[in-house]
């Protein structure tokens, strides 16, 4: 007889736990947490790939490349793509993704002889004055 007065008590703690992860197992589907907040942010060759970038120019040819942007960020986000060759603004260009939003955006330049280096600058506005994600191409114009 003392068994069965076990085997009640035991029956309904699992019947409680086996509510408890149900409960929490519908509570985490319906309500997910974020993950890490983020913004890629790359270059691409013209050919759209990690690579073969215009490193190598001759005076007065242009190049190709890709810059693109993703935002991971859980809202929507608004970016402000600066690009540099010295004090030259190439490109300056103001870009709203929502979440989970890609953009690539053929970029064109040419630049004047010598070793340039191009800065690739995305700000996340509000803030103007603090650079969110930067890149750098080196480039030989000869």
């Amino acid at each position: 007889m003392s068994k069965f007065n076990l085997d009640k008590p035991l029956s309904i703690i699992l019947i409680i736990a086996l509510i408890i992860a149900v409960a929490a197992t519908i509570y985490i589907v319906v309500f997910p947490q974020p993950g890490e907040k983020f913004t890629e942010f790359y270059i691409l060759g013209p050919t759209g790939k990690a690579g073969d970038y215009p490193t190598n120019l001759t005076a007065g040819e242009s190049g190709n490349m890709i810059i693109g942007i993703v935002n991971h960020e859980y809202t929507n986000t608004t970016y402000q793509l600066v690009v540099k060759n010295n004090q030259n603004i190439l490109k300056n260009e103001s870009i709203t993704l929502t979440n989970s939003e890609q953009k690539e955006i053929p970029f064109k330049f040419n630049l004047p002889a010598g070793n340039q280096n191009v800065k690739f600058l995305l700000y996340k506005l509000p803030d103007t004055q603090n650079v969110y994600r930067s890149l750098n191409l080196n480039v030989s114009v000869t």
